[in-house]
């Protein structure tokens, strides 16, 4: 993913705003898209335009926390970026609790704002990849048998082949070949390996409960 497959959402009602962020992004080269209000960006925006996403927090109808927790709902991993005019401590407080990676009041200064927005930037794209690398975890994890899966949460949990083998009633060399096969399947060429692929995943699961 290149800075030129991302797009920067600038959702804001005031149109004066608008066109200002977009003539100050465009300048230094991002891809810019406008929606001037959170629910038109909602009906365009599909989650697959990698990016980040600079919201005006006070906006007629739904305002930009609001937007935030859709994105939340629907597991969409832009990063956000609110400002506001009208901002507060406590608005700031629930904004970064909700998931914010930033909170501008205005007037911001320019070369702040398009830090911040390279930051985020750069935050979607390492998002991106754990995303990919997560999926390719949970795809080897599903080639794996169910007594493989066995074993492996076995190991993991620090038990040697001899203490599994009396635990699951099999023999230590039949637990060395699954053991083999769960490396192998994984992709993991150490026992370190193993265990970090393996609290991702738990993770992962008890995230989506």
């Amino acid at each position: 993913m290149n800075d030129r497959q991302q797009t920067v959402f600038v959702v804001d009602d005031d149109q004066a705003a608008r066109e200002s962020l977009r003539w100050l992004l465009e300048s230094v080269g991002h891809q810019v898209c406008c929606p001037a209000s959170a629910l038109e960006f909602l009906e365009s925006y599909d989650g697959s335009v990698p990016g980040c996403l600079v919201l005006d927090v006070r906006m007629p109808g739904m305002g930009g926390l609001e937007l935030q927790n859709h994105l939340l709902e629907r597991g969409w991993c832009l990063p956000v970026i609110l400002v506001t005019g009208h901002g507060d401590v406590p608005m700031a407080v629930r904004a970064m609790k909700a998931g914010a990676v930033d909170f501008l009041e205005k007037p911001y200064n320019d070369q702040v704002l398009l830090e911040r927005i390279q930051r985020a930037l750069e935050l979607c794209r390492q998002r991106s990849h754990d995303h990919e690398k997560l999926a390719e975890f949970q795809a080897s994890f599903q080639s794996l048998t169910l007594r493989e899966r066995e074993v492996a949460a076995l190991v993991v949990s620090g038990k040697a082949n001899k203490v599994i083998a009396i635990e699951l009633g099999l023999s230590p060399k039949t637990i060395e070949v699954h053991r083999a096969n769960v490396m192998f399947k994984m992709r993991v060429k150490s026992l370190p390996e193993l265990v970090q692929i393996w609290m991702r995943l738990e993770k992962s699961s008890l995230s989506q409960e």
